[in-house]
């Protein structure tokens, strides 16, 4: 990249002198991102999308936030527009530990959770502690887009586990953990984005007794746990594992992403080195919404609320599922999701993902390309479907509008 001077003065020089910004050689080493891409055909006119990842924007409660922030202004403003400590507002870290003590059976405590700037945040950090450029890690495959791109940064090796229908393929995945001891292993047993699988029970059981014993840390992002169909929660992998466990939440799925209100629990020596490279990146996370946010959930049932939202996505992954079963060509197969705001659809082996991106641009309706998903290829044939943000109308609409593109292309 260069700029070009102007001749303004005490900015280089007159005329056509380059300057050469010597970027780090890790810039030209992480992939080429598809969001950019995404974005922008995903505000073309009249476009149903299937591609993004967001949230319903009509199940965030704005009165009964805006009702918190009031309160903070009126009685704590001066506290709440305050520098505040790196780990974050302790009421909300005792709500989040309590939360985890009574609804999951893990014996959380606030010193144990940090606050982030969502739960991504916890991706580039925990990448930043643990990762010397070479060294090995693990993920799913297919696998988080976001976490694929945090991660790159830090220039470890990757190790994909095949990811099937009950959690990551167990053969595999031991033989990642034995032969090249991954410093961690990334993974969303709940509701994983993109392919909206979870691990099954045993999974779970089996994944903590390969790892005893090893110094592989399990890395466990719960963005949707909250979100599962039948309400009922899933114990975690870190209640078998307490000291090679962290877990990472969120409240953007359930509450407003646009506070972007996240957390870790670790043990204690991960949560030093993490909260080092917290402070170092941004003191703290933006403490008035944390104090608004703990204002909101203290008068507000979450639980009651998430099963309200989870109702809708429920509803919604039904329509978008049968749509699929009905309407798409015969080879086009699909996961059946247990909860979350994703399913992936898997196309014949002569119909390209990308293939169908570009001619579902043109016939109006927008999908995720599989192939950012998967670290060392693959994906050529699988596409991401969001079912979270669209109405059963747009979904019947957007559904024939993808049948038609997927006919077009055999």
């Amino acid at each position: 990249m260069y700029w070009y001077a102007t001749g303004i003065p005490g900015i280089g020089k007159t005329g056509a002198e380059k300057m050469n910004y010597r970027f780090a050689d890790r810039m030209q080493r992480v992939p080429e991102s598809f969001l950019g891409e995404l974005f922008r055909v995903s505000r073309h006119p009249g476009i149903i999308s299937f591609a993004g990842g967001l949230p319903d924007t009509s199940l965030i409660d704005a009165p009964g936030i805006a009702a918190a922030a009031r309160e903070v202004m009126e009685e704590e403003g001066p506290l709440a527009l305050q520098y505040s400590t790196t780990d974050g507002y302790l009421p909300l870290r005792e709500y989040i530990a309590a939360r985890y003590r009574t609804r999951l059976g893990i014996p959380a405590e606030a010193a144990e959770i940090q606050i982030v700037n969502g739960s991504q945040q916890c991706l580039d950090l925990v990448a930043k502690i643990f990762c010397n450029p070479g060294d090995p890690i693990g993920m799913e495959r297919p696998g988080y887009l976001g976490a694929i791109e945090a991660f790159s940064l830090y220039e470890p090796v990757v190790y994909g586990v095949d990811l099937c229908d009950d959690g990551p393929d167990l053969a595999m995945f031991g033989r990642v953990v034995e032969e090249h001891s991954p410093k961690f292993f990334y993974g969303i047993p709940n509701s994983q984005n993109p392919s909206g699988r979870s691990y099954a029970a045993e999974t779970r059981r089996a994944i903590a007794r390969i790892l005893e014993g090893t110094d592989t840390v399990f890395y466990e992002d719960d963005a949707f746990g909250e979100l599962f169909f039948d309400g009922r929660p899933r114990p975690p992998v870190k209640k078998h594992l307490p000291e090679r466990g962290i877990l990472s939440g969120s409240f953007s799925k359930i509450v407003a992403p646009g506070m972007r209100i996240g957390w870790l629990l670790a043990p204690e020596p991960v949560l030093t080195q993490f909260n080092v490279a917290k402070q170092a990146a941004d003191l703290h996370s933006n403490f008035l919404c944390q104090v608004i946010l703990h204002r909101y959930l203290s008068s507000f049932d979450l639980d009651a609320h998430a099963q309200r939202v989870a109702a809708v996505y429920a509803e919604r992954c039904r329509v978008m599922c049968d749509l699929l079963d009905d309407l798409l060509p015969a080879g086009v197969t699909h996961t059946t999701p247990e909860g979350g705001m994703f399913l992936m659809a898997f196309l014949p082996d002569h119909i390209s993902s990308m293939d169908v991106f570009r001619e579902g641009v043109r016939q109006k309706v927008a999908v995720l390309p599989g192939v950012p998903f998967y670290v060392n290829g693959g994906g050529d044939h699988s596409i991401r479907l969001n079912f979270s943000r669209s109405t059963a109308e747009e979904i019947k609409e957007g559904m024939a509008r993808l049948a038609g593109v997927i006919r077009s292309l055999s």
